[in-house]
C-alpha cells in the first residue's frame, strides 16, 4: 500500500511564522539529536528552551503536556517564538504516556494551531490520527506530522511492527515513530530490523536499558532522529542517553551503514568503563566503529537475534563468560583450558564456493543466507589479572624493603622468576574469572586456595587445576583461618547493587600483602578500602582492565581480516 495524500497546500486565516527547519527528504543521511523541554511552568519552560538550544542538539521537542499553567491562546505563540532551533510540538495525553488529561478536541486544536503558525513538526498519536486529519485543510503541508505509537509494556513481534508502520504511513504520517518497551535486548534487534526495512522517514526506539542500543546506534541504522537528555536526571523516556554521550562518546554524527559495531555483554553492564575506553581509542585513531553496552539476560538468545554481520566482536563480563565459550565455534587454547571467555571475535565469512556448473554459492554467508556468524573465543582475564598482581607484589616488596613503589614495572620477564613463585594466593569465587585467576597463579608457581559459597564448586575447580590448588570452606575464609600473600576477589560483590559490601571482613583483608579486586566500578570497593586502611598494598582491577586491553592485541591480529 502507498500512503494516501491527506493534506493540501492551504492559505491559513492565522498567518504562519517562519521558524528554523531541518525537514529532510527520505534520502536524508543525518540522524538528528532531539532533547525534550519538560518544565512545568511557562517561565521555566522558556528558560529551558534556551538551555536546550545551547546544548548542541539539532531539534527541540516542546512537551506542552508537562506545563501546569499552559493556555494555548495565551502562551503558544510565545513558546514557539522562543526556540532558535527547529522544534517538535508534542502535547501527549495520559492514555499515551503523557500528562495531558483534558478534553481531546482542545488538545488536537492546539497541535493544529501550532502547525498553522508554522511549526516544523507536530507529534500526533496514531490513535488520534483520524480525528487530527478529519479536515485535510486544517494541517498545512509545511508542517511534517510525526505519527507516534508507544507501547510501555512490551515490543510487538516483527510482523506486527511492519504492519503497524505501514498503517501509520497510510494514515498520513510524514515520519513514523514507534517506541516500545524492551524487556529483552532481543526486542531491540527487532526494532533495528524495522528501521533497516523502512519505506520512508522513521523513528524506531526501544525504551529501557535493554533497548538503549536503538538510541545509541540510530545513526548507523538510519533513524530520522533520536532523543537525548540534557542531563542523566532529566530524561523524558526510559533508557535515554545524554546529549554529551550521543555527540561525543558514541559519535552519532559520524555513524553510517559502514560503521563497525562492538559491545560488552553483561548483566549488570551500566557500570562498565569499556565503552568510554574503546570509543575514545576508536575516535583517536580514526576507526569507524562504535562500542556499546549490551544488557543481556541470555547469551544464546542474544546471538540468535543478531545473526547478521552487525557486530564484529564482544567483550564478555559477568555472568556470560562460560556461555561465551560454549557459543564459540573455535576457542583459543587458554580460553578452553579456563573454561570461560571474555572476548568473542566474529570469524570472517568464507568466500562463496564455486558449484559444479561454475556459479558461486554463498550459502555460508551470514548476511545473505541466514547462516549464523561464527565466533572465536579468547580469555585475556588471566594474563591481565596475573600481570597486575605481579606488579602489586613487586611494589609491595619494594615498599617493605624501603625501595618504594615500582608500580610501573614488575611482572615476570623472559628468564625471570615470577613474583608469584612460591606465594599463596587465595581466590574468592569459583566462576570463570576465578578459574582464570587460579590457573594463571598456578602457572606462575603459586599455590592457590579457592573459597566459594558453594563448596562443591570450589572443590570441582580445584580438582580441575591439579595438586597446586585446593578448596577451602567459605566459613574458614570468613573467620580468618585462611591467610596468604595475595587475596583476589573474582566475584561481583562490591559492584552495584552490592556496592559498599566486601566479600570478607576487614580483619581478613589485613592478613594479605596484596589485595586484588576484579570489580573496578566503583574504583574504591569496600574490599580495597579495607585493604588501604590496613596499610597493605592493594592492586585494583582498573589496572587489570588496561592490561587486558593491551593483551587483547593477539585477538585482533587473528581477526584482522574482518576488522580491516
Amino acid at each position: 500500500m502507498q500512503p494516501q495524500p491527506t493534506r493540501q497546500v492551504i492559505a491559513s486565516a492565522a498567518p504562519s511564522t517562519s521558524y528554523p527547519t531541518t525537514v529532510a527528504s527520505p534520502s536524508q543521511e543525518t540522524t538528528y539529536i532531539v532533547t525534550s523541554v519538560t518544565a512545568s511552568t511557562v517561565a521555566e519552560f522558556l528558560l529551558e528552551v534556551q538551555e536546550a538550544a545551547a546544548s548542541g542538539v539539532d531539534i527541540i521537542e516542546l512537551r506542552l503536556d508537562f506545563l501546569t499553567d499552559f493556555n494555548p491562546e495565551r502562551d503558544l505563540d510565545t513558546i514557539l517564538a522562543a526556540s532558535p532551533l527547529p522544534f517538535i510540538v508534542t502535547y501527549r495525553p495520559t492514555w499515551e504516556g503523557g500528562n495531558y488529561s483534558g478534553p481531546e478536541p482542545q488538545r488536537l486544536a492546539a497541535l493544529k494551531y501550532a502547525a498553522l503558525r508554522g511549526a516544523p513538526y507536530v507529534d500526533v498519536e496514531f490513535k488520534a490520527a483520524q480525528l487530527f486529519f478529519a479536515d485535510a485543510y486544517e494541517v498545512p503541508l509545511s508542517t511534517k506530522v510525526i505519527l507516534s505509537y508507544h507501547d510501555f509494556k512490551a515490543t510487538p513481534e516483527a510482523a506486527t511492527l511492519a504492519v503497524l508502520a505501514e498503517k501509520m504511513r497510510v494514515a498520513g504520517a510524514d515520519i513514523v515513530k514507534i517506541a516500545a518497551m524492551a524487556n529483552n535486548v532481543t526486542d531491540a534487534a527487532r526494532m533495528l530490523r524495522l528501521l533497516e526495512a523502512r519505506s520512508g522517514p522513521m523513528i524506531a526506539l526501544s525504551m529501557g536499558e535493554k533497548g538503549s542500543i536503538t538510541r545509541l546506534l540510530a545513526g548507523k541504522y538510519g533513524g530520522y532522529l533520536t532523543f537525548a537528555a540534557l542531563s542523566p536526571d532529566r530524561s523524558s523516556a526510559p533508557g535515554q542517553p545524554t546529549i554529551a554521550q550521543l555527540r561525543g562518546l558514541y559519535a552519532l554524527g559520524r555513524q553510517g551503514p559502514g560503521t563497525m559495531l562492538f559491545g560488552i555483554l553483561g548483566n549488570p553492564v551500566s557500570h562498565s568503563r569499556s565503552p568510554l575506553i574503546h570509543n575514545t581509542a576508536f575516535q583517536h585513531i580514526g576507526f569507524d566503529a562504535v562500542y556499546v553496552p549490551l544488557l543481556v539476560d541470555d547469551l544464546p538468545s542474544f546471538l540468535d537475534a543478531f545473526q547478521t554481520d552487525d557486530f564484529a566482536g564482544f567483550s564478555v563480563t559477568i555472568p556470560h563468560k562460560e556461555a561465551a565459550l560454549a557459543a564459540a565455534s573455535i576457542a583459543h587454547p587458554l580460553a578452553a583450558q579456563i573454561g570461560a571467555a571474555n572476548t568473542l571475535i566474529r570469524l570472517p565469512t568464507p568466500e562463496p564456493s564455486p558449484s559444479s556448473d561454475g556459479s558461486s554459492s554463498n550459502s555460508s554467508s551470514s548476511s545473505s543466507s541466514g547462516t549464523k556468524p561464527q565466533w572465536k573465543a579468547y580469555n585475556t582475564d588471566c594474563s591481565a589479572a596475573i600481570s597486575a598482581i605481579e606488579r602489586g607484589l613487586v611494589a609491595a616488596a619494594g615498599k617493605a624493603g624501603g625501595g618504594g613503589s615500582s608500580s610501573g614495572s614488575g611482572g615476570s620477564g623472559k628468564g625471570q622468576a615470577s613474583p608469584l613463585q612460591g606465594k599463596m594466593v587465595v581466590v574468592i569465587g569459583a566462576g570463570g574469572a576465578g578459574k582464570a585467576l587460579a590457573l594463571g597463579a598456578v602457572s606462575k608457581g603459586a599455590t592457590v586456595l579457592i573459597a566459594n559459597r558453594g563448596f562443591e564448586r570450589a572443590q570441582a575447580l580445584a580438582a580441575s587445576i591439579g595438586p597446586a590448588a585446593r578448596a577451602v570452606p567459605w566459613e574458614s575464609l570468613q573467620s580468618g583461618e585462611v591467610s596468604g600473600d595475595v587475596l583476589a576477589n573474582s566475584t561481583s560483590v562490591g559492584m552495584a547493587p552490592l556496592d559498599g559490601i566486601s566479600p570478607v571482613p576487614a580483619s581478613v583483608t589485613a592478613k594479605f600483602s596484596v589485595v586484588f579486586d576484579a570489580v573496578y566500578t566503583p574504583l574504591w570497593t569496600r574490599l580495597l578500602c579495607d585493604a588501604g586502611t590496613a596499610v597493605r598494598r592493594w592492586w585494583t582491577a582498573f589496572r587489570c582492565l588496561l592490561v587486558r586491553l593491551s593483551t587483547s592485541s593477539s585477538c585482533s591480529r587473528d581477526s584482522r581480516l574482518q576488522l580491516s
